[in-house]
């Protein structure tokens, strides 16, 4: 696009997001948008440097990506690595420990992101100043949820610890099971907090659906758009975050592929780069790169299940489905309703599991055969998670490729960008800053993880430049 006459808005960095990332909006004359964009300007290249690394570390290297969601990383990296010790077959301890550690993850990322990162745009409005869209403004106007959000986040991270061995960057998943079980104490513990937890998250599930029912009008068309959806489920359809086989739905419901082995992910997904980003853009083989893109996440879990097997949480889902009349829902805002929704299921799974006694169990590890490649996928709490590794003889990994659930939403928030850019800052007389907040606030409902989704296929070219003390460039190499 010729663009020597057109005006460039900048948004840099997106605020409240996990990672480093920017927006760039083209205005002509008349203040029309010509285009808007979602940049992602790190690099972080897992995937390269840690060939060469023995595949039991793998598990611990690669939750370095983020100190947000290390969780998953690790169990998707451990599950992988199950499958290359032949010991995808869990003993019942090290399932319901990662399980455990799993919900623990996704209950406290939730919660970090509906009450620290999104809570100001609910409470506040969009267009509100910018001494008022962080999270000191919400505990002053607003201190019995902002003890909730810092409190149920210290709970799911008590449960990382337990079950991990730490809060950020734990040990406790290794090739083929667990390193530890749960004890008596560690459970009590929990138990003590549990109710409490499960009455915030019926009043955090209240606060998300009543805000997007009362502001339905406003909330359907914004940064909204028809869109495939893809997650994992059972193979009995029921949504599951941490196994199960890979669909995907048009924006009908209807189902383009259903039951994919994590093993065949290459066999309907590809992934293409594009030069303003370091993010990859995936997409469904069979319909192509233009039409082919998916969304992830919450929304396009409760989408894509037939069901959420705890009581309170299938309530919850049947209410949101109701929206829709029971075709996929398709609202961006949406995102924040289905996040509450899977708290609520996290905050059930975890009542569950800790009056189960085998957390309490004494066989952690399995092994079988060895094999020298293996794909494992994850539900991440921003959305599907793949791991895919190879290792040779002499234990090093020499292949390794990640889709991460932010890259998979790569084309879905860009056009979330786009589609707010034209319906809120085309052709106003002023470019605000409430407006420009307008654009965030899209790229927040989908709570993105910059720094875990940025990864480039192929070789990323290295340029350096040689410049004196008056800017002039005197040389440049690139390789």
């Amino acid at each position: 696009m010729a663009n020597e006459n057109l005006k460039r808005v900048i948004i840099e960095p997106v605020t409240r997001v996990e990672g480093h990332g920017k927006v760039s909006i083209l205005l002509d004359e008349d203040n029309q948008v010509k285009q808007a964009r979602l940049h992602i300007v790190e690099f972080r290249g897992f995937e390269r440097f840690i060939q060469g690394r023995p595949f039991w570390e793998v598990p611990v290297l690669v939750q370095r990506l983020c100190g947000i969601c290390p969780v998953s990383h690790h169990l998707a990296a451990a599950k992988a690595m199950d499958g290359i010790v032949g010991g995808e077959n869990l003993t019942p301890t090290a399932e319901k420990m990662r399980r455990l550690m799993h919900y623990g993850q996704t209950f406290q990322s939730h919660a970090l992101h509906f009450f620290h990162l999104a809570s100001p745009d609910l409470l506040f409005g969009f267009g509100a100043p910018v001494e008022k869209r962080h999270v000191f403004a919400v505990a002053a106007e607003y201190p019995d949820l902002a003890v909730q959000g810092v409190m149920m986040r210290k709970f799911g991270q008590e449960i990382i610890k337990a079950t991990a061995g730490k809060k950020i960057h734990g040990t406790g998943a290794i090739p083929g099971g667990i390193n530890k079980n749960l004890s008596i104490a560690e459970r009590d513990e929990f138990l003590k907090d549990i109710d409490q937890m499960m009455d915030w998250c019926r009043g955090a599930l209240k606060i998300a659906m009543d805000y997007t029912v009362e502001n339905l009008e406003f909330a359907a068309p914004f940064g909204s758009f028809d869109s495939n959806h893809l997650s994992i489920v059972r193979e009995d359809g029921c949504m599951d975050l941490y196994h199960g086989n890979i669909r995907a739905i048009t924006k009908d419901g209807d189902k383009i592929f259903d039951q994919v082995d994590p093993q065949d992910y290459n066999k309907v997904l590809a992934e293409e780069v594009r030069p303003w980003s370091y993010m990859k853009f995936p997409f469904i083989k069979e319909i192509g790169p233009e039409n082919g893109w998916y969304r992830v996440g919450p929304l396009a879990r409760i989408n894509t299940c037939d069901f959420i097997d705890t009581p309170e949480a299938e309530e919850a889902r049947k209410a949101f489905m109701a929206v829709t009349e029971g075709k996929p829902n398709n609202i961006t805002l949406a995102y924040h309703w289905t996040r509450m929704i899977e708290l609520l299921h996290s905050g059930e799974k975890i009542k569950e599991l800790l009056h189960d006694p085998d957390l309490q169990g004494e066989d952690l590890v399995v092994k079988g055969d060895r094999r020298g490649e293996y794909a494992a996928i994850i539900e991440a709490p921003r959305g599907t998670l793949f791991h895919h590794y190879k290792v040779d003889e002499n234990d090093q990994v020499t292949m390794a490729n990640l889709i991460v659930s932010t890259t998979s939403n790569n084309v879905p928030m860009n056009k979330a960008v786009e589609k707010i850019a034209q319906d809120h800052i085309s052709g106003a007389p002023e470019i605000t800053d409430g407006l420009l907040n307008h654009i965030e606030v899209g790229i927040r409902a989908y709570d993105p993880c910059l720094s875990c989704a940025t990864h480039a296929l192929g070789k990323m070219p290295l340029e350096v430049e040689l410049v004196d003390c008056e800017g002039t460039t005197m040389d440049r190499k690139t390789t």
